[in-house]
């Protein structure tokens, strides 16, 4: 029976630098078969392959720089990054995108390092893993700019309007759900368009160790989510789909598995 994968793991993190094999362990014993393994920066390749070099079939890798640190890209021409993000043979090019929240990076920084990794991605036939944060306008100019041969693509951690959902959908996207979903206070629109995302569109993620589910019956101390919290995920968004959770599991399953591999 096909079990969860969790698309959106920052096993890098310093949350689990000392415990992750325990982490893992206590996923899987509640049914989440693989992991994807998130890059946010080129310090991150490194650690990325050695973790998945460890058990192998557990893992998607990603290769990326992520906004936040899109600075990186001020010091390397678009053959460096691509022999970079080459080197552990990743299955997606990400995460990558704008996120205007903070601007931590210059936005025409983030548009730059966006726009080179989508050519990346083209030219290695590969998917991309896009991320998107107070910069809708942007962030759908760009896809449609480059839609000529445009790769396959995931949203993660969708949060957004039913209007943006509407453009991405128009635009062939998966969408990333994360367990922001059981905040039903703040989540109120969100809440309501999920039946508007078509189960082959759907995947599902924890984001761990941010956006920790608010209606976990037993908080972990420090707050930190895990992948074993992504079951807990799937049934809330399964209820506000009105399906059943195995139904869900099956087809974020093999979404998964289709756009990854």
């Amino acid at each position: 029976m096909a079990g969860f994968i969790d698309i959106a793991c920052n096993f890098t993190h310093e949350s689990f630098k000392h415990n992750l094999d325990e982490v893992i362990n206590n996923a899987e014993q509640k049914g989440v078969e693989k992991f994807v393994l998130l890059c946010a920066s080129l310090a991150d390749l490194n650690s990325i392959k050695a973790i998945q070099n460890n058990t192998p079939e557990k893992y998607f890798i990603s290769a990326g720089i992520h906004p936040h640190h899109a600075t990186e890209i001020l010091d390397i021409n678009y053959n460096d990054l691509l022999t970079k993000l080459c080197s552990i043979k990743p299955n997606v090019i990400g995460e990558t995108g704008l996120d205007y929240f903070r601007n931590i990076s210059p936005p025409d920084v983030q548009r730059k390092s966006f726009k080179m990794h989508i050519e990346i991605a083209k030219e290695l036939s590969l998917p991309l893993y896009l991320h998107q944060r107070d910069s809708h306008e942007d962030f759908i100019n760009i896809i449609r700019e480059n839609q000529n041969n445009f790769p396959k693509f995931v949203v993660h951690c969708f949060t957004g309007s039913q209007e943006e959902l509407n453009d991405y959908l128009d635009l062939g996207a998966y969408i990333g759900l994360t367990g922001w979903i059981c905040d039903a206070k703040r989540n109120v629109e969100l809440r309501k368009s999920i039946k508007n995302i078509p189960l082959d569109r759907m995947m599902i993620e924890t984001d761990c160790p941010y956006l920790i589910p608010k209606n976990l019956p037993d908080k972990p101390k420090k707050n930190i989510n895990e992948p074993k919290y992504l079951p807990h995920i799937a049934n809330e968004i399964a209820g506000l789909m009105d399906i059943e959770v195995e139904e869900l599991k099956l087809a974020t399953h093999n979404n998964a598995i289709k756009f990854f591999s």
